[in-house]
């Protein structure tokens, strides 16, 4: 086995490891925070989310992307880099700090003054982190990575249980956020010191952000209408409302986001590596694909099979409502990895500027989308996102088709088989709500049922994968 490919089998691996077990865990606390704080408790801090995440994006500004795929990337870059998120956090900070009592007023909500300036700390911490990270990441040194958040999540887990026990309520949240921050900053130092050796480098932050300025604009513009949903809800509606909203699009998006993380820091510096043999770069490319729908497809549709029964068993009646409009979103969220897979290729070739492209004309959709669905109602917003999903797909396939041999039809018959598949099998197994009426027999048989048939197809009709994702899982490794 090559170098290359032991360290991605590896970094698959610890990968997988992290945002598996973390986001399990953040899972679990959520729904135990979410029968102790109720609706309003995640709308609040649901408010709050898009101005956090602008401010992470200037902050990163797409330096590490640019750092990953540098061939001859050297300590005056790692060093401007650094010193580049430690400003940009700051400014970012004390302008929302400003702003707070205006945000407060935009929602009607006075609570999100303090919520604001709180929850804003967590953008200094992760800004001391960017470079810890992307110095692992170049060398697919993910073990550390896993070891520095499995421990982070844990002590954010006690703490969010702790305020949440004695009736701090929405402070539980950003507790969580807030000491996972930190905790992993100094872990990430403590596993992997690094200072920054030598000074600010004009020449250094030119080139980066020569790339990565492109990267910046494309994910400002994600960012924006990532979260807009959040900002219309929270606007037009209430923070109950906007809790369902948020509860229902984090359970419906957090396998289709652990498994592009997974996906995207593995594969991204691996296939920079390979970026100029593009035979071995488009059966990676194809592999990926592959790996990715296998495992998405049916875990995602099975999530919105059984959005009913989950949500009244793990979370209680008053969750009922968003039931629904889990289950909507989950026809959308499937496709979010192939959408990752398919613009990583892009950062690949270096094409940050068709990048940027992609994210104007996807958006302007968005926008059209937004101004139709709004007046309504929310399950007609959550409708507008699974055609945008969709919509988009063809977007991105069109234009990776011009960089590579795997055109938007070979794309498009690597995956209807395996769609379709996983939508017989959820068929066959949904005959169980005509059948049983106890919520929790129903979950029960409904996911055995759907998981056994998944399993005996996959064996008969994608046999490679399966024998290609239990060598590798089980494979020795480092």
């Amino acid at each position: 086995m090559s170098e290359l490919k032991q360290k991605t089998t590896n970094g698959l691996k610890w990968s997988a490891i992290e945002r598996i077990a973390t986001q399990a865990i953040q899972l679990i606390v959520m729904l135990i925070l979410g029968r102790m704080l109720g609706p309003e408790a995640f709308g609040l801090v649901g408010m709050l989310a898009i101005f956090i995440a602008i401010s992470q994006t200037f902050v990163d500004s797409g330096f590490s992307s640019a750092l990953i795929r540098k061939q001859d990337r050297s300590e005056a870059d790692y060093a401007t880099t650094f010193y580049f998120n430690i400003v940009v956090s700051l400014s970012c900070y004390v302008l929302l700090f400003i702003c707070a009592p205006y945000i407060a007023d935009f929602y009607h909500q006075p609570e999100l003054i303090n919520l604001t300036r709180v929850l804003g700390v967590v953008i200094l911490a992760n800004a001391f982190a960017v470079v810890q990270r992307t110095r692992l990441t170049v060398v697919m040194d993910f073990k550390t990575q896993a070891k520095a958040s499995l421990l982070s999540v844990s002590c954010s887990t006690i703490v969010a249980l702790t305020f949440a026990y004695y009736n701090f309520g929405v402070w539980s949240l950003v507790g969580q956020t807030l000491s996972f921050a930190i905790i992993n900053v100094i872990l990430l130092n403590v596993f992997d010191p690094w200072l920054p050796k030598c000074g600010f480098s004009k020449t250094s932050f030119k080139e980066l952000f020569g790339f990565g300025s492109k990267i910046l604009a494309s994910g400002l513009l994600d960012t924006i209408y990532n979260n807009i949903y959040q900002i219309i809800i929270g606007k037009l509606f209430n923070a109950g409302q906007l809790g369902l909203f948020s509860q229902a699009k984090n359970l419906s998006s957090i396998p289709a986001m652990t498994l592009t993380g997974i996906i995207q820091r593995v594969t991204y510096p691996m296939m920079s590596h390979i970026q100029n043999d593009q035979q071995a770069l488009d059966k990676a490319y194809l592999l990926t694909l592959r790996l990715a729908a296998v495992v998405i497809f049916p875990i995602i549709i099975g999530l919105g099979l059984v959005a009913k029964p989950l949500l009244t068993v793990l979370l209680g009646q008053e969750w009922q409502s968003a039931a629904e409009l889990m289950t909507i979103l989950c026809i959308g969220y499937m496709l979010y990895p192939i959408h990752a897979i398919n613009l990583n290729l892009l950062q690949v070739k270096g094409r940050s500027d068709l990048f940027l492209k992609l994210e104007i004309i996807k958006k302007v959709m968005i926008t059209i989308i937004l101004f139709i669905t709004v007046p309504l109602g929310i399950k007609a917003i959550c409708i507008g996102m699974v055609i945008q999903s969709y919509l988009a797909l063809l977007i991105n396939t069109y234009y990776t088709g011009k960089l590579s041999t795997l055109t938007m039809l070979k794309q498009f018959k690597v995956l209807i088989s395996i769609w379709l598949l996983t939508l017989g099998c959820a068929a066959f197994a949904s005959l169980w709500y005509l059948i049983i009426g106890n919520d929790i027999i129903q979950l029960g048989l409904i996911i055995i049922t759907a998981l056994g048939l998944y399993i005996i197809a996959i064996k008969y009709l994608q046999s490679d994968l399966l024998d290609y994702m239990i060598n590798t899982i089980f494979r020795k490794s480092n």
